[in-house]
């Protein structure tokens, strides 16, 4: 029996292939330029017409950006997995802080095993200037920036875990995080022993993955997320006991006057 001849792929299929799993694995960021057309070309070994097809067959899926005289640019709208509006909506309801904690439970402590098991060296080395970036946003003690920082240094355990599937959900939810963290630290804040606390935890989170203990890796970050959890809750019960006592004193009756002879 005879089989067909096998045909050799394209090279611009071969390029968009390789430009698509850039954009899966992060190397290449959403709102990232692309380097120009001539040194791309000569990074992959291809000609310039080959690589201008692949990228127009990218633009036309929506991955890339072309603008005038300005370059190309990976497509802002693949972290978009979570619009304003959702955003606002989520954030008006009481369960929402809680609810994201549970998730961020299940995804970072599973990002945190495998980034010990899979991270290389380049992994390690941005999760180390990414913890130091957060220790120096700590010291400042401004809220916004270390939440920053503190989301910038959970994303990069989601991309040390080398699962796509895992970076992108994170990723989708990246400014809904920094929200979330603002309002979090703005809480645990409240309490002196919260930042020295918050940051030897993830210290040890850092440690274990460094280290290769998957295992500890997971249980340091679910024992972080338990830890705001835990914050959040004993704060939302203190403010319930305010407003309760509050509410009992505005229902006293006042003194009794003695009525006039």
């Amino acid at each position: 029996m005879a089989y067909p001849p096998l045909r050799q792929p394209r090279l611009a299929d071969v390029i968009t292939e390789r430009l698509e799993a850039m954009i899966l694995e992060g190397s290449l960021k959403p709102g990232q330029r692309l380097p120009p057309e001539r040194e791309l070309a000569e990074q992959f070994g291809v000609s310039r017409p080959s690589l201008r097809e692949a990228i127009q067959k990218l633009s036309a899926r929506h991955l890339l950006v072309s603008r005038q005289g300005g370059g190309t640019f990976v497509s802002e709208a693949l972290t978009s997995g979570y619009s304003d509006p959702i955003l606002e909506m989520l954030s008006r309801h009481g369960e929402f802080h809680l609810d994201l904690l549970e998730f961020r439970d299940a995804m970072e402590g599973i990002s945190a095993y495998y980034a010990a098991l899979r991270s290389t060296p380049t992994d390690r080395a941005l999760l180390i200037k990414r913890f130091e970036e957060l220790d120096a946003c700590f010291q400042g003690k401004d809220p916004v920036r270390e939440a920053k920082a503190d989301a910038a240094f959970h994303l990069a355990i989601a991309e040390a875990a080398h699962n796509v599937l895992l970076l992108h959900t994170i990723r989708g939810i990246f400014h809904l995080l920094e929200r979330s963290i603002v309002d979090n630290l703005a809480h645990l804040f409240e309490k002196a022993e919260s930042r020295p606390k918050l940051m030897a935890q993830h210290r040890a989170l850092l440690d274990a993955i460094l280290e290769g203990r998957a295992e500890d890796a997971r249980d340091r970050a679910h024992e972080h997320l338990v830890y705001v959890e835990e914050g959040l809750l004993e704060l939302a019960r203190a403010e319930t006991r305010a407003q309760r006592a509050l509410r009992r004193a505005q229902a006293m009756p006042g003194p009794r006057r003695e009525a006039a002879s």
